[in-house]
């Protein structure tokens, strides 16, 4: 029976942890992939080549154009000129040729004026002289001279004056000199032969100069340029290199309405996938990997929150509504956002994390902003698929926390208030940090309309939390700390009519709920709630204030006079006395909770014991609250405080010793008697909850200094 029993309980439990995790989990997926399905779907075309369009179409992805690319990269080869070595050793010998001419005649001057004996008679000096200077030069120079070059270039030379000559040279060297320097190749050697004729033609040599050294060009300027293989494919792959690939990119319109779809046009809608149904399901398939891993974080997260015995009903519809709210809001204004304007700066995004801070907890707020920072940059991506807007996701990620860092210390719901200022700065300041990273000129009249984008967002966020607060706390029962310390004022009329009429038990729960408030943080529970719980546990006894001994002040004790029974029911009745007054007050059920539960089924000892006295047989049960037990952490700590306080009250002489060995025999008994078999309270925390109530009361009945008194005499 005892396997059965433990299946059935877990199957009980993993049925409620479907319904409250699971299914809330499916749900929200839905409506993320809802929400963001069109941003990555891509709409194909059924259209033919060279058809008109309908409507522009864009890219719906950032793609290469192989093809267009290797085109590019064809034509940039192609005009790559061939590479040439220019050989220094054929220049240096043609310039060497053009010397050993001017250096021959000039020797052969030199020897007709040294041997002036040798000359003919007068009449024919010129005409034999010169004739024999060609004679005799044609023997002195080189085969490749006196074989390319024609006799009437020498006569010329021969008959030019030494001065001449030597301008002659000087020119003719210079001018071939930069000739060969360029290079000369075997198809322009003609050009480049005629290219040093023109430019002697415009130099100030005589005629006859002009005319020797057009014939000697023939001859010097000859192919010293020769193609190299290795330079010039290192040009070709350098040139390669250097071209830009043929990128589409998302967005990029490829053909406008009414424009003729050209069979370029048509080869880029069938690359970027627009003419091919199925590359439509590989998008899909990555929005549903990507809310696969954003709801396993939820649901762990869930998960922890239903371990901790806080996830309830309100709790899963509260992030079902903000989930809801949020989206919403983010994908109407994607509607109106363009390239231009940038209106995802004006979403109050805060809101929802502004929400479950208040009404669920911090941790679980965190994991929602950065889940909705996600969405945000699938939701205003443009409709491309496979981009993410992550200007948008930065900027909603840090607009979501600082709206948590910011609500800190809640003590009213202006502090809301107050935490929109912060996230108003947060967002600017985000906003500025895209502007300057940008590096683009913006004028001051931008920055500020984007500022206050900024801005608005911030206020928006505050108004709308301030106005859905009260929605969420009545309509799904939730309990946050604002309704807890509006609670908590001494003038709520429920507090009022403890101190006006049960003054001493007033008293009473303003000491058990600073003991609460002090073990409650001490293990991490809720600590406000505890506090606020104390002092409305025991609104029971203003029924009957005067049967409680704490309000006895002045008066005999009834019960002094009642049989114990009588006194017994009377006692046993206030806990649930206080839980009708308060559900007529529809306060919140975790207050009603305490009040209905920090008694258990513990035992009432003083008057089972008395009826003890007299009767011989005492049945336990009548003596026993009927209950329940304490269910939460908050209410079992209630419960052992309320006990430490009224034993601690009745010490004579309460010393740090004493308080502890009383602190530790109440959670023993408790403990022992099992009242706090249904809470989740640990060995650990009731040792922390011990020392917490110990240094609390220490602080309270500290030791004091004795003043004399002074005797009457």
């Amino acid at each position: 029976m005892v396997p059965i029993k433990k299946m059935l309980t877990w199957l009980g439990r993993m049925k409620a942890r479907w319904f409250s995790i699971i299914i809330p989990a499916i749900f929200l997926g839905v409506l993320f992939f809802l929400a963001t399905f069109n941003n990555v779907y891509t709409e194909t075309y059924d259209i033919e080549r060279f058809a008109i369009a309908k409507e522009t179409i864009r890219s719906p992805i950032t793609v290469e154009n192989k093809s267009e690319t290797e085109r590019k990269m064809r034509e940039t080869i192609a005009s790559v000129e061939d590479r040439y070595t220019i050989s220094t050793e054929v220049t240096k010998e043609r310039i060497a040729y053009v010397e050993e001419i001017f250096d021959a005649i000039t020797k052969l001057e030199d020897e007709q004026n040294e041997n002036p004996e040798e000359l003919n008679e007068e009449t024919d000096v010129i005409q034999l002289t010169a004739l024999e200077k060609v004679e005799r030069l044609k023997q002195i120079l080189s085969d490749e001279i006196t074989k390319s070059v024609n006799e009437g270039a020498f006569f010329q030379l021969v008959e030019a004056s030494p001065k001449e000559r030597q301008e002659g040279e000087r020119v003719f060297k210079r001018i071939l000199s930069d000739t060969l320097a360029n290079g000369v190749r075997a198809q322009n050697i003609k050009t480049t032969a005629n290219d040093v004729k023109q430019h002697l033609n415009y130099s100030n040599l005589s005629s006859g100069m002009i005319q020797a050294l057009s014939e000697i060009s023939n001859f010097a300027v000859t192919e010293n340029a020769f193609y190299d293989v290795e330079k010039t494919m290192q040009a070709e792959k350098e040139a390669a290199s250097s071209v830009e690939p043929e990128v589409i990119r998302a967005g990029e319109i490829i053909v406008r309405e009414g424009q003729r779809i050209t069979n370029e046009t048509y080869e880029e809608l069938q690359l970027v996938g627009l003419l091919n149904k199925d590359r439509n399901v590989f998008p899909l398939i990555g929005l549903i990997l990507l809310l696969l891993l954003i709801l396993t974080v939820l649901i762990y997260e869930m998960n922890g929150l239903d371990q901790k015995d806080r996830l309830d009903r309100g709790t899963v519809i509260t992030v079902l509504l903000v989930s809801l709210i949020t989206i919403g809001l983010m994908k109407v204004v994607s509607l109106f956002t363009t390239e231009v304007n940038q209106l995802f700066y004006v979403v109050p995004i805060a809101t929802g994390v502004l929400l479950v801070k208040q009404l669920i907890q911090e941790r679980l707020a965190i994991v929602l902003a950065i889940m909705y920072a996600v969405i945000g940059s699938v939701i205003f991506n443009a409709e491309i698929p496979g981009s993410l807007n992550f200007e948008a996701g930065i900027y909603f990620l840090f607009s979501q926390l600082g709206a948590i860092i910011f609500l800190m210390n809640v003590k009213d719901r202006l502090s809301i208030m107050r935490a929109g200022i912060g996230m108003a700065f947060i967002n600017v300041v985000t906003i500025m940090l895209f502007v300057f990273l940008s590096f683009e000129k913006y004028a001051w009249s931008d920055l500020i309309f984007q500022s206050g984008y900024g801005i608005a967002s911030a206020f928006l966020s505050a108004v709308l939390t301030l106005g859905l607060m009260p929605f969420f706390e009545t309509s799904l029962g939730i309990l946050s700390d604002i309704k807890l310390l509006s609670l908590s004022n001494p003038n709520h009329p429920l507090l009022r009519k403890i101190l006006m009429e049960a003054p001493g038990t007033y008293h009473h729960s303003v000491m058990v709920a600073n003991l609460s408030e002090a073990a409650c943080e001490a293990i991490g529970a809720n600590g406000l709630l505890a506090r606020v719980g104390a002092y409305y546990h025991d609104i029971g006894k203003t029924v009957r204030p005067h049967f409680f001994i704490e309000n006895q002040i002045g008066m005999a004790n009834p019960h002094d006079r009642m049989d114990p029974r009588e006194s017994a029911d009377i006692i046993i009745s206030h806990p649930y006395d206080g839980a009708d007054m308060l559900k007529q007050h529809k306060m919140p059920k975790e207050i009603i909770a305490i009040a209905n539960e920090h008694h258990g089924t513990s035992l009432l000892k003083y008057f089972y014991y008395k009826e003890k006295e007299t009767a011989v047989h005492v049945e336990e049960s009548a003596f026993r609250y009927p209950g329940p037990k304490p269910k939460t952490k908050e209410a079992a700590i209630v419960c052992i405080c309320d006990s430490v306080e009224a034993a601690v009250r009745s010490m004579s002489e309460p010393t740090e010793e004493k308080i502890e060995q009383l602190v530790s025999s109440i959670i023993d008994d408790r403990l022992m008697d099992g009242q706090l078999d249904d809470c989740s309270l640990t060995m650990r925390d009731l040792n922390t909850i011990e020392q917490a109530i110990c240094e609390t009361l220490k602080g309270i009945f500290h030791s004091r200094i004795q003043y004399p008194v002074e005797e009457v005499k």
